[in-house]
């Protein structure tokens, strides 16, 4: 299975791909799409939808992880990745691939266990279980590839729920 996790934004979209073969995850590619400053923000927008399309194209992940939005102080800020989001969630939804979203606080939990973990401890446990030589650069493409862990983690966790009978 082949899993995308996206950490959404306008100017920089960060991007993990991993790959689950039987018990392991396996890093495939991590990265950033950037959008041009230089472009208005409906431009900006087209060109993370086309961006993003090609990169589907080329991965064709079975599933797509995204981060939600939390509340940004910075209302413009706020707004414009919840623009970025929707047109994520869009490109992906057209294309038929599998949606899931989960939290910040999901994200740290799914990767290190615990919820307030910082950047730095969430960055080293992407290092840790993808065997990585050093966390990934930048920033964003790191959270990325904690997305898609966090996606691997919590549906695995959700699997062993159903077989001993703990969710409906």
């Amino acid at each position: 299975m082949i899993i995308l996790g996206l950490d959404p934004g306008i100017a920089i979209l960060g991007y993990g791909v991993v790959k689950k073969e039987k018990h392991k995850l396996k890093p495939i590619d991590f990265g950033t799409i950037q959008t041009s400053k230089e472009l208005d923000e409906p431009q900006r927008l087209l060109s993370l939808a086309n961006s993003l399309e090609k990169l589907l194209d080329i991965y064709n992940p079975d599933v797509v992880a995204v981060e939600e939005l939390f509340f940004n102080k910075n209302i413009k800020t706020a707004i414009t990745v919840a623009q970025a989001r929707g047109v994520i969630l869009m490109v992906i939804l057209k294309k038929g691939i599998s949606l899931y979203e989960y939290t910040p606080l999901q994200v740290k939990q799914g990767v290190v266990g615990y919820g307030r973990a910082t950047k730095l401890q969430v960055q080293t446990m992407v290092k840790t279980l993808l065997n990585l030589e050093k966390i990934p650069k930048p920033d964003d493409a790191a959270d990325g590839l904690a997305i898609a862990i966090c996606h691997n983690n919590f549906s695995a966790m959700n699997i062993i729920s159903q077989k001993a009978g703990w969710s409906k």
